[in-house]
């Protein structure tokens, strides 16, 4: 395909450009081109990248088209170590204050326990000793009025009983005599001090009569009255069962 030139890049008539000749008629020259280069330039001002298939021509190649990937960003692990150091400082700070605050704390309650209770216990022991003192001071003066009283009072008349029938018990008995005068005069002896007697008469093959100032279920009891009151009535205490 030929292309026209543009008149304005034609050649001046006058000029002489040496290829003036009888045939061109005067018309201006053509430029020839093979049809190859004409093919190209027409592709070039038109702008298509598509080619015309001729027998002789290579398959079209698919156009590879260049896809971004962004590259993977790496989880910061910025969080995970705050919270491992935010765990760390809340089980320290648990132990301190379960070792330092807490157990001092529980340690001085049980302490303080401990001594409320001793003071308790030393204040109760102390109010009962108190107590037994006054007590003790109590009797004690209670034991000097009856012992001042029973010195000015006049002691009471001892009772004097006369046995007719046998009894069983066991007598302590601190005189005797044939004679139951004289063991009466001894009785109202005893009786103006505040004893009381009893006076057995002769029985079984003895003829005396007897006097007992207490009797007894048991001989064994008698027998240790017997020997309570020799101090006040001799040696000579015996028991005599009646």
């Amino acid at each position: 395909m030929a292309k026209r030139k543009n008149p304005e890049d034609q050649p001046d008539e006058n000029q002489d450009n040496g290829n003036d000749s009888e045939d061109s008629f005067g018309l201006p020259d053509i430029e020839y081109k093979p049809l190859e280069e004409a093919n190209d330039e027409v592709k070039n001002e038109s702008g298509d990248e598509s080619t015309s298939e001729t027998p002789t021509s290579e398959p079209a190649k698919t156009e590879e088209r260049y896809v971004y990937t962004p590259p993977v960003e790496e989880k910061s692990k910025a969080p995970l170590i705050i919270g491992i150091v935010i765990a760390a400082v809340i089980i320290i700070a648990g132990f301190l204050i379960y070792n330092y605050v807490y157990k001092p704390a529980q340690e001085k309650a049980r302490l303080e326990e401990i001594a409320k209770k001793k003071e308790a216990d030393a204040r109760a022991a102390r109010e009962k000793q108190e107590r037994l003192a006054k007590e003790q001071e109590a009797a004690r003066q209670k034991a000097i009025a009856d012992s001042l009283a029973a010195a000015n009072a006049k002691p009471a008349e001892g009772t004097i009983e006369t046995l007719s029938e046998r009894t069983r018990r066991y007598y302590v008995v601190i005189s005797s005599a044939i004679d139951d005068d004289l063991v009466m005069d001894y009785a109202r002896k005893l009786s103006k001090q505040g004893v009381g007697t009893k006076i057995i008469p002769p029985f079984g093959k003895t003829k005396f009569y007897r006097l007992a100032i207490a009797d007894h279920d048991t001989y064994a009891q008698a027998q240790s009255n017997a020997d309570d009151v020799k101090g006040n009535y001799g040696n000579d205490v015996w028991v005599v069962r009646y």
